[in-house]
């Protein structure tokens, strides 16, 4: 792979890392609806695995916090998979602030970037 396809890349999944990350905090299943795959599969805060349909229902209710926002991703491409670590800081609904880290497992399907996993903690 040639360092500006592996640039290319990187760039896509910062893309989709923000995408995803917006999307939570908007309720926005249409996105999730386009960027997951049939068998993506979330372990939940609460130790709980849900499966792609479960996801898409969760996200559908308002988050409830503001501000969601990423800090210290960091994407590990490899080949046609890739995994991004980050961590999320967001204010609870009284204000407090909140911190929480998550790590989503992508995979090239067919050309795309594509959202197979994800587990998701907080703080």
């Amino acid at each position: 792979m040639t360092s500006a396809a592996l640039g290319s890349d990187v760039q896509m999944l910062e893309t989709l890392n923000k995408g995803y990350v917006d999307a939570v905090q908007n309720s926005d299943v249409r996105w999730f609806d386009e960027h997951l795959t049939q068998d993506f599969l979330n372990s939940n805060p609460d130790g709980t695995l849900v499966d792609r349909a479960g996801f898409l229902e969760r996200i559908a209710k308002p988050v409830g916090v503001k501000g969601l926002a990423p800090q210290d991703v960091r994407i590990r491409l490899m080949g046609d998979f890739a995994i991004i670590h980050a961590k999320t800081v967001y204010r609870t609904p009284d204000g407090r602030a909140g911190a929480g880290r998550y790590t989503d497992i992508w995979a090239r399907r067919n050309g795309r970037w594509l959202c197979v996993a994800a587990h998701v903690t907080r703080g």
